[in-house]
């Protein structure tokens, strides 16, 4: 009753409260944010994560025009539903190199932070397509035009499309706020774009500035590259540059 009391003595000053209050929120920005001087990187350095593919790039590209984070997210939380649902929670890593981030602001449809490889290429362009034709309750609307935009012929003609001419510059600018993409990746941005949607042409050069695990095929199952093409990479990649049978988290962080 005692300790009841004292607490009455804050609820009924309104300078006392307001001076407690102000100690409160001081004192824990502090221990939120002095640690923070000390350490050289907040993000921990986690092995295979990489900046996106000259396709993959221009796939996010159309993510981004056609406003899919408005329905869905990119960021699993820590939560015994959520990772059960969704799989291993978002990494601060993983959007590294993401400008702007998606971890989005709500889930009308699931979240797609771990969507890479869970569908075949066919079921994703089935789901463009037609939404309610692999998923009846879906109100997502159709992106079956994706198909009829060729990203190869370096038109770019239609407002608001990617070109394979433009996406060496996108790459440019992102690399002026840190992604590392070198000058080799900018000079072949274009072989690089064409070489991943091919699986017959040459694309030994894409394997070694990319790595190995570069989903290399035709995406969306016809001739030429399309915004399908590039969607359906940018799907079929996320949340699958990490190993997470062999990640350790690091306690010190």
């Amino acid at each position: 009753m005692g300790i009841l009391n004292k607490h009455a003595i804050l609820e009924k000053n309104v300078t006392l409260l307001a001076v407690f209050a102000f100690l409160v929120v001081t004192i824990g920005g502090l221990v939120q944010i002095v640690p923070l001087f000390y350490l050289e990187n907040t993000i921990e350095d986690v092995e295979g994560i990489r900046p996106y593919t000259p396709l993959e790039m221009a796939g996010r590209e159309v993510y981004l025009r056609e406003g899919c984070y408005v329905c869905h997210s990119q960021m699993i939380r820590p939560m015994r539903d959520e990772v059960e649902r969704y799989g291993h929670y978002s990494l601060a890593a993983e959007s590294q190199y993401e400008h702007p981030f998606q971890w989005g602001s709500k889930r009308t449809g699931p979240d797609l932070a771990r969507v890479g490889g869970r569908y075949s290429d066919e079921w994703h362009v089935d789901h463009l397509i037609d939404p309610q034709s692999v998923v009846p309750v879906s109100v997502m609307p159709q992106y079956d035009y994706l198909s009829h935009r060729m990203l190869d012929d370096g038109a770019g003609l239609i407002s608001g499309q990617i070109s394979a001419t433009m996406i060496g510059d996108i790459m440019a600018t992102n690399a002026l706020v840190g992604v590392p993409y070198n000058d080799e990746m900018l000079e072949n941005a274009q072989v690089d774009f064409l070489a991943q949607a091919d699986p017959d042409s040459d694309y030994d050069g894409l394997m070694e500035r990319y790595g190995e695990d570069v989903n290399v095929r035709n995406f969306d199952g016809a001739p030429g590259v399309s915004e399908m093409d590039a969607l359906v990479a940018y799907l079929q990649v996320l949340g699958t540059m990490v190993d997470f049978s062999t990640f350790t988290p690091d306690a010190s962080r």
